[in-house]
């Protein structure tokens, strides 16, 4: 039993390799003598690709992080003066080390709380009278940033996601939207790319790839040509522009081609929704909110988390912040996140469940 838990690591989506796809398209622009800093065909394919994914021309920035690229957004929709509303444990906020700040010149990060890791248009209104526009002893509100996929491993439905992008139009913000698990988020709608994106208010999205079985690739969407003006000049400066690009590129087109990122994001759903399934039937184990995509939380009993633990599993402890009213945690239980990929394996959850 030790043995097979302990190849088990469920602590993030990060923790498994690029698909066998993904890495035959590197080891092909690998061979390849093309031009530099994105003049190459790949990222040609790449942009073509994703420009027929989102159904619209688009401007599109490859990086080989998603804080790179998340920072890079921002900077291109915020000035240094301004003001990005985020969720209080948002990706951008708790754990990009400032980029956001360092690469905007400036630009202040502020927190909305909610449960369950979502912001709500109360929540949002609330925020936005705290502010002060035009007064210069005040940063000024710029922008709106949501996760979608949450940080809690939920998601805002299209019309939640509508109705937070038109109350910060009408306060004259930009809207972006952190979509490093967006491929997840879409099969679990159901729906276009389109749709959660510049259909539903976006200026700008962080198309991820990277936890989706790219090895190191996420894009910068813009919608807006003036808006995506500046992004060229902003990778150059930040250190972000690759000059063997063809990499970035080859990653996101074989990602991209035949439905790879779907099938892979489904996979990745289904074996979530069947460690929920396992998790919720187990005595002593509690979800505070519903599986929507591929991360699990669950409030598990600490002797059970032991027992994980000695068997070589592998997950990650989580804190108590936006948990529903109510859901208390008590000092003999252990909130923990589980992440599942396109590697998971039914063998591997069987062995979990059978600890």
């Amino acid at each position: 039993m030790t043995g097979a838990a302990s190849r088990i690591n469920l602590a993030s989506d990060n923790v498994v390799g690029a698909s066998a796809q993904v890495l035959d398209a590197i080891v092909r622009a690998n061979a390849d003598a093309e031009p530099s800093y994105g003049a190459d065909r790949y990222c040609a394919q790449a942009e073509a690709a994703l420009a027929e994914l989102f159904e619209r021309p688009l401007q599109v920035c490859l990086t080989a992080t998603g804080t790179a690229a998340n920072a890079l957004a921002l900077a291109a929709l915020c000035p240094p003066w301004g003001a990005v509303l985020c969720h209080a444990e948002s990706h951008i906020l708790e754990d990009e080390c400032g980029a956001p700040e360092f690469y905007s010149g400036g630009a202040k990060l502020i927190g909305i709380p909610g449960v369950a890791g979502k912001i709500t248009p109360a929540g949002l209104t609330d925020a936005l009278a705290r502010l002060s526009p035009g007064v210069a002893r005040s940063v000024q509100p710029a922008a709106l940033s949501l996760s979608q996929v949450t940080e809690a491993g939920t998601l805002y439905s299209l019309d939640e996601l509508q109705a937070l992008t038109a109350l910060a139009r009408q306060h004259g913000l930009r809207c972006h939207l952190d979509g490093s698990r967006y491929a997840n988020a879409m099969v679990a709608l159901d729906c276009s790319a389109a749709a959660m994106s510049w259909q539903a208010g976006f200026d700008a999205i962080t198309f991820g790839a990277t936890k989706n079985g790219a090895l190191a690739c996420e894009a910068v969407l813009m919608f807006d040509p003036a808006l995506a003006a500046s992004l060229p000049f902003q990778r150059k400066r930040a250190g972000h522009t690759l000059s063997k690009s063809r990499l970035l590129g080859a990653q996101m087109a074989a990602y991209l081609q035949d439905g790879h990122w779907r099938d892979n994001a489904l996979h990745a759903n289904a074996m979530a929704a069947r460690l929920a399934a396992a998790l919720a039937a187990v005595p002593g184990v509690r979800l505070p909110w519903p599986t929507q995509a591929n991360e699990v939380f669950a409030v598990v009993p600490a002797a059970l988390d032991a027992r994980w633990r000695e068997a070589g599993i592998v997950c990650a402890g989580w804190s108590s912040c936006g948990l529903p009213e109510g859901f208390a945690i008590a000092a003999e239980q252990r909130f923990l996140r589980f992440v599942t990929s396109y590697a998971t394996t039914q063998g591997q959850l069987a062995a979990l469940e059978g600890v």
